[in-house]
C-alpha cells in the first residue's frame, strides 16, 4: 500500500519533468553557443572553453537530479528523495551566491565592458585573432569601429565599407583618411642627400564611404540581455530548487511517519428558513 498521497506524489513527479525539461533547454542553447562561436571563428576566446564546461555541467546535473527525484518518489524510494533534497539545499544556495553578487553588480555592467573594449584600441595594432573578430562583426552588424571608425587608425578595413543602397539610407557616412606608401627608388639618385630623400614615404588622402553606427553599443545590448536572461534563470533555478526541497521535505516526511493522519476540523453550519416570498393574508382588508 502506497505511504504518500497520490495527489502529493503527482505534483512531485511533474515539477521533476518540469526541472529536467529545463536541464534540456540549458544543453540545447549551450551547443548552439559553441556551434555558433565556431562559425564566426570565436572558439579561441578567452574564456569560452570554461564557460562551456560550466554549462554543461549545470545541464546535465539539472537533468539528472530530477530524474533521480521522480524515480524516488515514483518507486517510494527514501535514499534517493534524501539524495535529492540534499542537491536541492546545495544547488538552492550556490544559485543564490551566485545570482545575488550578479545582480547587484548589473548597473556597472555598461563602465565594466568600455574599460575592457578600450584596451583594445587601436585596432589597427589589435592581434590579429582581435582584428578578425571585429571584421566579422562589422560585416554582419553593418557597424565600423568598437566606439567610431578612428579605432581602425589610418588603415579602415573593407569591412566598414557600405554599398549605395545602405549609402541611401543615410548608414554611412563619408570620411577622409591618409595611407603612406614607400617611393619607388630611383637609379640616378646616388648622393648621400638623395638617398636620404628615397626613405621619405608618401601619403595619400582617400575618401571612404563606412557605416554611421559603431560596434560597440551593439556588443553592449547582447552582453545586458545575457546577463539579465542569466540572471533571470538563477534565480529561477533556485525558486525551483526552494519548492523542490518543500515537496521533497513533505514526501520523506509523510513516509517516516506513515500512521500521521491529516487532522480535519469540522465546522458548524447552521441552516435557516428563510421566509416565503409571499404569504396568504387571513384579514384581507374591507373595501
Amino acid at each position: 500500500m502506497s505511504q504518500v498521497n497520490g495527489c502529493l506524489k503527482l505534483t512531485f513527479i511533474i515539477f521533476n519533468i518540469f526541472f529536467a525539461i529545463i536541464g534540456a533547454a540549458i544543453l540545447v542553447l549551450t551547443l548552439a553557443f559553441q556551434v555558433l562561436t565556431n562559425v564566426n571563428g570565436g572558439e579561441n576566446l578567452d574564456g569560452r572553453t570554461v564557460i562551456l564546461i560550466i554549462l554543461y555541467v549545470v545541464g546535465s546535473v539539472t537533468m539528472v537530479i530530477p530524474i533521480l527525484g521522480a524515480y524516488g518518489a515514483h518507486k517510494e524510494k527514501k535514499v534517493c528523495l534524501i539524495v535529492f533534497l540534499v542537491c536541492m539545499v546545495f544547488g538552492c544556495v550556490m544559485l543564490l551566491r551566485a545570482g545575488i553578487p550578479a545582480a547587484v553588480t548589473r548597473p556597472d555592467l555598461p563602465e565594466t565592458l568600455e574599460s575592457i573594449f578600450l584596451k583594445l584600441l587601436p585596432l589597427d595594432q589589435a592581434p590579429l585573432q582581435e582584428r578578425s573578430i571585429a571584421e566579422n562583426m562589422q560585416a554582419q552588424w553593418h557597424c565600423c569601429g568598437l566606439f567610431s571608425y578612428k579605432d581602425w587608425g589610418d588603415n579602415i578595413p573593407d569591412s566598414c565599407g557600405c554599398n549605395e543602397e545602405e549609402e541611401m539610407e543615410g548608414a554611412c557616412q563619408t570620411v577622409s583618411y591618409q595611407v603612406r606608401s614607400s617611393p619607388a627608388p630611383s637609379s640616378y639618385l646616388t648622393t648621400p642627400q638623395n638617398k636620404r630623400l628615397n626613405k621619405l614615404f608618401v601619403f595619400q588622402f582617400l575618401m571612404l564611404s563606412v557605416y554611421r553606427k559603431p560596434c560597440f553599443p551593439i556588443i553592449l545590448h547582447f552582453f545586458v540581455l545575457g546577463a539579465d536572461i542569466m540572471i533571470g534563470v538563477v534565480f529561477s533555478l533556485a525558486a525551483l530548487a526552494l519548492l523542490g526541497m518543500v515537496l521533497s521535505s513533505a514526501i520523506i516526511i509523510t513516509m517516516q511517519y506513515p500512521n500521521v493522519r491529516t487532522v480535519m476540523m469540522p465546522v458548524p453550519t447552521i441552516f435557516t428558513t428563510p421566509p416565503p416570498k409571499y404569504q396568504e393574508l387571513h384579514n384581507p382588508p374591507q373595501y
